[in-house]
């Protein structure tokens, strides 16, 4: 839970946007959305395998041309 102590004479729109700064930080949407969905570690391993083989193919392609 993100707690934001309002200080003494700090307006609203000060303290919200420490309020935003320290929830984009803290990474609660990306924990959120990572979360949705679980994926099994053989899926996780074979997907990075798939992005190595993509990335060492557009390498190759780049330097023969």
């Amino acid at each position: 839970m993100i707690i934001i102590n309002v200080k003494d004479n700090e307006s609203i729109d000060r303290a919200l946007k420490r309020y935003k700064r320290k929830h984009r930080n803290v990474g609660i949407v990306k924990e959120l959305r990572r979360r949705q969905q679980y994926t099994k570690p053989s899926v996780k391993r074979r997907n990075e395998l798939l992005k190595a083989i993509y990335k060492q193919e557009k390498l190759q392609e780049e330097e023969q041309n």
